[in-house]
């Protein structure tokens, strides 16, 4: 198993998508992915409609949201 390091495929940049995490420098960001397998999409469906993107794009994502996640503090309600 491959081991993607997001870190060499998300980007951020101030000037593009209002400073979102970005794709490699392109203007699809992390949250157009999760979004879009959100709501049903395969990777190659993903893939096929967005030929510049790849497999490792998408697994990126999923680890940089996942990485997101674990790093968010959670609040106990009272």
């Amino acid at each position: 198993m491959t081991t993607i390091d997001y870190h060499d495929i998300i980007t951020i940049e101030p000037g593009k998508r209002s400073g979102k995490p970005c794709i490699r420098g392109l203007r699809i960001t992390v949250y157009d992915v999760l979004d879009w397998l959100a709501e049903g999409m395969s990777r190659d469906e993903i893939i096929d409609d967005f030929p510049e993107l790849n497999a490792d794009d998408i697994t990126a994502c999923l680890l940089f949201a996942a990485d997101r996640e674990r790093r968010s503090i959670t609040i106990k309600a009272l």
